[in-house]
């Protein structure tokens, strides 16, 4: 079974080391220690937390789709000549860029600041995982 460090928790999970004690401390998080003593969590459990924090935002059109690739983010750039426009949002702790019209852009009321739904349709998903020596 794999297990992670308190480090390596908090560098996945994009907090600190500390908001992981604190959470092993509040028994939200199960903990146990390795050969050497430290503090390790077990990869099951991490999965399990981090997929409760994943709550993302509501999407604020309200409409039903069959896509399940949303992302509910805030529209951190804009950069639009007469004919295209490059949007940005960041949506929770992911960079989305999409390339689109500039006339979609004001369609649809864009703005630095304002809330957006980016949908992802890929025919193509890469997983890369860490090597480890066996």
């Amino acid at each position: 079974m794999t297990h992670y460090r308190i480090s390596e928790a908090a560098r996945l999970l994009g907090v600190s080391a500390d908001t992981v004690r604190r959470w092993v401390e509040s028994g939200s998080l199960t903990a146990g220690r390795d050969e050497a003593g430290r503090q390790v969590i077990p990869g099951v459990d991490l999965a399990r937390w981090a997929k409760e924090l994943a709550h993302a935002p509501e999407d604020p059109t309200g409409a039903a789709s069959s896509a399940r690739n949303r992302f509910v983010g805030l529209v951190t750039n804009i950069v639009a000549d007469t004919v295209m426009a490059q949007v940005e949002l960041q949506c929770g702790p992911f960079r989305v860029v999409s390339l689109m019209s500039s006339e979609a852009v004001r369609d649809l009321g864009l703005e630095v600041g304002s809330t957006a739904v980016a949908v992802v349709k890929a025919t193509t998903v890469i997983v890369e995982a860490e090597r480890h020596s066996r």
